[in-house]
């Protein structure tokens, strides 16, 4: 689970520096600059539950190993 959850946190990192060079700052909410925004939105969210679930699985770890 490890593995895999690293490998979307990196994933998700590139889909994110990707889009990020996409993005026109001189109208950021017009045009293609709003599906590069959401795309970093989504890799951000993406990041976050995989960090959630890391923390999750070692919480569930410790739990049953002081049973």
């Amino acid at each position: 689970m490890k593995i895999i959850s690293t490998i979307i946190i990196i994933l998700a990192t590139v889909l994110i520096i990707f889009n990020a060079t996409k993005i026109n700052f001189n109208a950021p909410l017009e045009g293609d600059n709003t599906v590069a925004l959401i795309t970093i939105l989504a890799g951000l969210c993406a990041i976050i539950l995989m960090l959630i679930l890391r923390i999750s699985k070692r919480i569930e770890d410790k739990v049953k190993n002081k049973k």
